[in-house]
């Protein structure tokens, strides 16, 4: 194998393809980038049997073949070397040559025979979405996805279409994010649970474009495929959450306010609420709704605070606890200039939602505040 191409041109492959290396195995092959040679462009893969990306580009082939090589190494040698052409070639020692200027590397190679396949996926129902568009629904969810294994089902995100409307629900227990857009194109109906750790990769790799990207769904099986890059990834097992079912569909205390006004209160309780002098401990913040006004209070060993807002408010007086870190978290991905936040009880889930159309709902549960 012998190919010549541009840092930049290669570093992009690389950094596509590197979040599908495993981290931790007994199966060293898998830390390794799968490099195949095809006439005038070289195929660059990796696979930890959960995830698999394959990302395609031209270059000058010189002379064809395929090998496998550390990860890690290969892509911070290629990293630190100039902006200019590389020479990438596999010698008689079955060492793999990195030149570029005055640099020369090289690197023990894995027998590309050992590399395990990709799975062959046979989709069953497939999406198109521009990639700017999946890559905002992916950023006002993920952060709700469970890290807790012992609900596996919850380490994901739900991606259901419906009625021609993709959502995407993600869920840990303490809080829920939903998101939804109507396709362009015609779809059937729907359900799938991709986990966080794809979801987090794909979001890294595609661009903040109209350029499309297709997801194929399979029976256990998902895949992602834009430009020259292709993802494969395993659907998480399980029934998830009825999500439909929990969301309230009333409110009897709602009030209309200003995204930054009351991110910014909750940044600045939150310096009281996460204590600094007991780490372990994260205390809730009061949320107080009287007439025509709001106010999220503190206190602990630390010291006290509180912040009040003039808002628009109908309904009922209301006192409430919540993590403060779930309010900013949803507060963050909103980037309308006003939200409705709508409450039940002082013990019933508290909604986020957007004034001008239903694209997003958060949904946080309080937590009891003790007695004074």
């Amino acid at each position: 194998m012998k190919i010549v191409c541009y840092k930049d041109t290669i570093l992009k492959a690389i950094n596509s393809v590197v979040k599908g290396v495993a981290s931790k195995t007994t199966m060293p092959i898998l830390e390794g980038i799968l490099i195949q040679t095809n006439d005038n462009e070289i195929k660059l893969t990796t696979y930890d049997l959960e995830i698999g990306i394959e990302y395609v580009m031209k270059c000058d082939v010189k002379e064809q073949g395929s090998t496998v090589v550390n990860a890690i190494m290969f892509s911070e040698i290629i990293r630190k070397l100039p902006d200019t052409e590389i020479h990438i070639s596999v010698n008689e020692k079955n060492l793999l040559e990195i030149e570029c200027e005055g640099s020369l590397y090289k690197l023990a190679t894995m027998n590309p025979e050992e590399f395990p396949e990709l799975p062959r996926i046979e989709v069953e129902n497939t999406i198109e979405v521009e990639q700017n568009v999946l890559k905002n629904m992916i950023r006002k969810t993920i952060f709700a996805v469970s890290s807790e294994e012992s609900r596996p089902i919850f380490t994901g995100c739900l991606f259901e279409i419906e009625e021609n409307k993709l959502t995407l629900v993600s869920v840990d227990g303490f809080r829920l994010a939903l998101r939804s857009v109507f396709l362009n194109k015609q779809s059937n109906n729907f359900k799938a649970v991709i986990p966080g750790k794809t979801l987090n990769e794909v979001n890294k790799i595609i661009s903040d474009s109209f350029d499309p990207i297709k997801i194929g769904i399979a029976k256990n099986q998902a895949l992602f495929e834009m430009d020259n890059c292709k993802i494969v990834t395993r659907i998480l097992d399980g029934e998830f959450l009825n999500y439909k079912n929990v969301i309230p569909s009333n409110w009897e205390t709602r009030i209309k306010v200003n995204k930054g006004n009351i991110q910014n209160s909750f940044e600045r309780i939150s310096l009281i609420s996460a204590s600094s002098v007991e780490k372990e401990k994260k205390y809730p913040v009061k949320v107080q709704v009287d007439i025509g006004k709001i106010i999220i209070s503190c206190t602990n060993q630390t010291g006290d605070a509180k912040e009040e807002l003039y808002v628009s408010t109908e309904g009922k007086n209301l006192e409430a606890g919540f993590n403060p870190k779930y309010f900013l978290d949803s507060l963050k991905a909103i980037e309308d200039e006003e939200v409705y936040i709508e409450f039940g009880s002082s013990i019933s889930p508290c909604l986020v939602k957007s004034i001008e159309n239903n694209d997003y709902t958060y949904m946080i549960l309080p937590i009891r505040l003790k007695e004074d």
